[in-house]
């Protein structure tokens, strides 16, 4: 199959379940099938090399230093198919052998999907998506990994197309990914970390970075974790379907819980990149004030917002001589009055490298702008204390309600943070005590304001950061007004 048919076909299985479930709970099933289909045709094939290659020796066939994964015999997907009544539960107990069967690695990796659920899916329904998948085999010699895994990002994209608003909790912009990657620029043998990891677009584009450098990727150490089970499953089974086996993602509540530790404190990372949920309200606020790991640098963010919360993690989970990290949030971190003392405290440490607004209609459902703040543990000395801002809200090619980054939006911005100077109207290198006199308000719109097109409107965040500046400059005036009374 060309790349194309094979996403046709991958996608004909969602197609299936339309008007059987809502849009938003495909994943949860079509995910886990396409998974456990190809490890048993992965399995297949290796099984048939070892028995030619040992003149037909079946036990030497099945050892397990034979295969990736192990798959029991009751548990194959041929088993599976032979199954006409309760094929939920055959399903189930199919996918939670093979889990026995592999505990280091596929420790419940299926997720928990109501696959005996009747009222949701019916055996017809089942049969008919497990049919559509024996059409094609999907072991390594039809499908190498690199198609694979290309057509599992498409369908994650489609899934996101589809589901619309549940979209964001699995799903980051790829070309977004990209620059982020290309800003944080890892190297073989260094940790990259994720504190809220989605699917794990994030930490895998790292790794593909390299590969597609020439580089050795498999040194790349990755982690990653994330609250949800079924978005936690559909990361590690992206890692399977890309070839990378040497990963860490953890299902976990990163702010109650932070799953990687070493000597009791936060376990540290050469990279950090982060796309993590925005202004969360339901968060444990007051055990943050006194955070067994520290983690409270700069403050504790209020209740009605744990984006510096996250902020702070990340910055904590940082190698304390050469981390970096690159986090894509909401505008309103530069400049809430709210989060005023600890991004002071922030700027003080000299920390922030860069920050970089993006254009709108990048997020599903949302014409939102979003900025990524950019942090860097050993600065070069010609960037200690100076911020560069880069306003590329302009750098964005929309494609009906979507926006994307082309290669050469994304060249311009890199070229801009690498050569890290004054460019009219694009970027500006501000001192920090340029910052302080504007009470540390790093509002992208105070220090560069993009070139203006004549059909251009102005964005509701450039409307909201002059009103954010305009009430500020007010308060100064009534200051100083009541202080000379």
């Amino acid at each position: 199959m060309t790349q194309s048919q094979l996403e046709n076909y991958l996608w004909g299985a969602a197609k299936i379940l339309r008007g059987t479930i809502d849009a938003g709970d495909y994943k949860q099933y079509i995910f886990p099938l396409l998974f456990f289909k190809r490890i048993c045709d992965v399995y297949d094939e290796e099984y048939e090399r070892a028995l030619e290659e040992s003149d037909g020796d079946l036990e030497y066939a099945a050892f397990a230093e034979n295969h990736h994964f192990q798959v029991p015999q009751n548990a194959h997907w041929n088993s599976v198919r032979e199954t006409t009544v309760n094929v939920g539960m055959a399903l189930q107990n199919a996918m939670r052998e093979i889990e026995k069967a592999n505990p280091d690695t596929l420790f419940g990796i299926f997720g928990d999907a109501a696959w005996t659920n009747k009222d949701r899916l019916s055996d017809g329904t089942l049969s008919a998506l497990i049919e559509h998948f024996s059409r094609h085999k999907l072991n390594l010699s039809e499908v190498s990994d690199d198609k694979l895994g290309n057509a599992y990002e498409y369908l994650i994209k489609q899934f996101a197309d589809d589901s619309g608003h549940t979209a964001a909790e699995f799903y980051t912009n790829r070309t977004v990914v990209k620059l982020m990657t290309k800003i944080m620029n890892p190297q073989p043998g260094e940790s990259v970390y994720d504190p809220t990891c989605g699917s794990g677009g994030l930490l895998l584009n790292c790794a593909l970075h390299l590969k597609d450098e020439g580089k050795e990727y498999r040194t790349l150490k990755l982690y990653g974790q994330e609250i949800n089970l079924i978005t936690s499953a559909i990361a590690r089974m992206n890692m399977f379907m890309h070839g990378i086996e040497e990963f860490q993602i953890v299902r976990g509540d990163t702010l109650a819980q932070p799953a990687f530790l070493e000597n009791d404190e936060l376990k540290k990372f050469n990279i950090v990149l982060a796309n993590p949920p925005y202004s969360i309200k339901a968060w444990d606020r007051n055990t943050f004030v006194n955070d067994p790991y520290g983690r409270n640098i700069w403050g504790t963010p209020p209740q009605g917002c744990a984006d510096y919360a996250f902020q702070q993690h990340i910055q904590k989970s940082l190698d304390e001589k050469n981390g970096r990290s690159i986090t894509l949030w909401p505008h309103g971190i530069l400049f809430r009055d709210s989060e005023a003392e600890m991004r002071r405290k922030m700027i003080e440490d000299d920390v922030v490298e860069c920050v970089i607004g993006l254009g709108p209609n990048l997020f599903y459902n949302s014409p939102m702008e979003a900025c990524l703040l950019i942090t860097n543990n050993n600065k070069p000395e010609h960037k200690k204390g100076k911020v560069l801002f880069i306003n590329a809200v302009n750098e964005v090619k929309q494609e009906k309600t979507m926006g994307y980054l082309e290669d050469a939006h994304i060249d311009k911005i890199f070229q801009a943070y690498t050569e890290f100077q004054n460019s009219e109207n694009f970027a500006s290198l501000v001192t920090k005590g340029d910052l302080a006199e504007n009470r540390f308000n790093m509002a992208i719109n105070l220090y560069v304001r993009p070139e203006k097109n004549d059909v251009q409107t102005e964005s509701f965040s450039e409307t909201l950061e002059k009103w954010q500046q305009s009430s500020d400059l007010l308060k100064i005036n009534m200051e100083e007004l009541f202080s000379v009374l």
